[in-house]
C-alpha cells in the first residue's frame, strides 16, 4: 500500500512510456500519477500521457513543489496515487 521505489529518471527528458511502466505494475492499480517535473513543469510527450490514460491512469504534470502538494491531499482524500518526483 504505501512504498516508496527508486525511479531511475533523471530528468523530464526521460520520462517515456518505458519509463511510466513501473507505475502500471503497481498493485493496486493507482488511478492517479503525479509527475512532478523539477523546479517548473515541463511538457511531455502526447503520446506518453496517451498510453498512460489508455491503461485507465490519469497522469498530472506539475512543478515538484506543488505536485508533492497534490500527492499528499489526494493521499488525504484516499485515492489510489502514486508520485514520480525529479529533485527540483
Amino acid at each position: 500500500p504505501r512504498s516508496i521505489l527508486q525511479w531511475n529518471v533523471g530528468s523530464h527528458r526521460d520520462i517515456s512510456h518505458e519509463s511510466l511502466s513501473l507505475f502500471r505494475l503497481l498493485d493496486p492499480q493507482i488511478e492517479i500519477l503525479v509527475l512532478g517535473t523539477g523546479d517548473r513543469v515541463e511538457r511531455l510527450h502526447p503520446a506518453t500521457l496517451k498510453q498512460m490514460r489508455e491503461c485507465g491512469i490519469a497522469v498530472e504534470v506539475q512543478d515538484t513543489a506543488n505536485a508533492c502538494a497534490t500527492f499528499n491531499f489526494l493521499m488525504n482524500e484516499r485515492r489510489v496515487v502514486a508520485a514520480g518526483l525529479i529533485p527540483p
